[in-house]
C-alpha cells in the first residue's frame, strides 16, 4: 500500500486553526490525525467531518464547544487533512472507516460522547453509534443521513459522476461551492492544503460512490445499523440547514424513527448551505450544546 503522508509545511498559518495536532497510529500502520482541545476531563464532543472537507471545517466551532468546558475531538479520517492518504482506491470502503474510527475511539476510551456529525461525518458517526451505543450520550446531525438502497437524487447522482470523471478535483472550490458564504483565498487554500498532488485525493474521488444509494454492498450494513438507531433513546437534535440541494428533508428519515428524536422540541432549520459548519457555526453549536443538556452532561 502506497500512502502519502502531507508534509506539515502546506499546513503552516492556515487561518484561524491554531490547534495543535496529536496523532494515533492505528493497527494498519495508517496515521490518524485529531484534533483534541479542551479539558481531558470534560464531556467527549466528537465532531465528524465529511467528504472532501477535513478538520479544518470545525475551526470556528471548537473553540466555543471547549469553552462551555467540553472536550472537543476532531478527526481527519484516513485520506484526508493530516492523516495519512492511501493512493490505491480499492483501499477504501465504508466499512473499512468505520472500522478506522471505532478502534480510535476504542484507543482513546471515549465514552459519554456528544457526536456532531454531517456529510460522510454521519455515515460513519450514526454507524458507531449503532455499534457501540453505550459509548455515546446523544447525537447532533446536520446535512448527512444513513442511506440503505434508497434512488440518489439527481444532485448527488451528478456530485457522484463528477467526483469519478473530472479530469480535476479542485477541493477548495467545491467547498465554496456548497457554501452560501465567500470563503477567503486563504480558507479556499486550506482545504487545498492537504492534497500535494492528485494521487493524494484517492479517497476524496472515491467516497461519493461508496454511498449506499442504489444497489451497494454497504446496504445490509445499513439496514441493521437502522435497527440499532431505532432503539437509542438518548438525545437525538436533527438541524439541517434550509439551502442544502442534497440534503433537504432529510430529518424525516430520523424523527420519529429514532427513539431519541422524541419527546424533545430540540430540532431546529440552520441557514446556510451543505457545508454548515462555514455557514451557520454558531447554530451548529448551539444545537450540539442544547443535545449536551439535554443528555445532562
Amino acid at each position: 500500500m502506497t500512502v502519502i503522508r502531507t508534509p506539515e509545511s502546506r499546513f503552516d498559518n492556515l487561518p484561524d486553526y491554531p490547534f495543535a495536532p496529536h496523532y494515533h497510529e492505528l493497527s494498519d500502520q495508517l496515521r490518524l490525525h485529531y484534533v483534541d482541545e479542551g479539558p481531558r476531563d470534560g464531556t467527549p464532543v466528537l465532531m465528524m467531518h465529511g467528504e472532501p472537507s477535513w478538520s479544518f471545517l470545525y475551526r470556528h466551532m471548537i473553540g466555543p464547544v471547549a469553552e462551555a468546558g467540553y472536550r472537543v475531538l476532531v478527526p481527519d479520517l484516513i485520506g484526508f487533512g493530516k492523516s495519512d492518504k492511501p493512493t490505491e482506491r480499492d483501499v477504501f470502503s465504508y466499512a473499512g472507516h468505520v472500522a478506522w474510527m471505532r478502534e480510535w475511539v476504542e484507543a482513546l476510551d471515549l465514552t459519554g460522547i456528544i457526536l456532531a456529525c454531517q456529510d460522510w461525518g454521519s455515515l460513519i458517526g450514526l454507524r458507531l453509534v449503532a455499534e457501540m451505543p453505550e459509548r455515546f450520550a446523544g447525537v447532533t446531525l446536520s446535512n448527512g443521513g444513513l442511506p440503505a438502497g434508497q434512488e440518489p437524487p439527481p444532485a448527488f447522482a451528478a456530485w457522484r459522476k463528477f467526483s469519478q470523471e473530472s479530469p480535476v478535483f479542485p477541493i477548495g472550490n467545491i467547498l465554496q461551492g456548497a457554501t452560501t458564504r465567500d470563503l477567503t483565498d486563504a480558507e479556499v487554500a486550506a482545504y487545498d492544503a492537504p492534497y500535494p498532488d492528485e494521487d493524494s485525493k484517492a479517497c476524496a474521488r472515491v467516497f461519493p460512490s461508496l454511498v449506499p444509494l442504489g444497489d451497494n454492498v454497504a446496504v445490509p450494513d445499513q439496514l441493521k445499523a437502522w435497527e440499532a438507531l431505532e432503539a437509542f433513546d438518548k438525545p437525538f437534535v436533527c438541524a439541517f440547514s434550509d439551502q442544502d440541494a442534497i440534503t433537504a428533508g432529510g430529518e424525516k428519515a430520523f424523527v420519529g424513527r429514532v427513539a431519541g428524536t422524541k419527546g424533545h422540541d430540540l430540532h431546529r432549520t440552520l441557514k446556510g448551505n451543505h457545508f454548515i459548519q462555514e455557514d451557520d457555526p454558531e447554530g451548529f453549536v448551539a444545537a450540539i450544546l442544547d443535545t449536551a443538556k439535554a443528555a445532562g452532561v
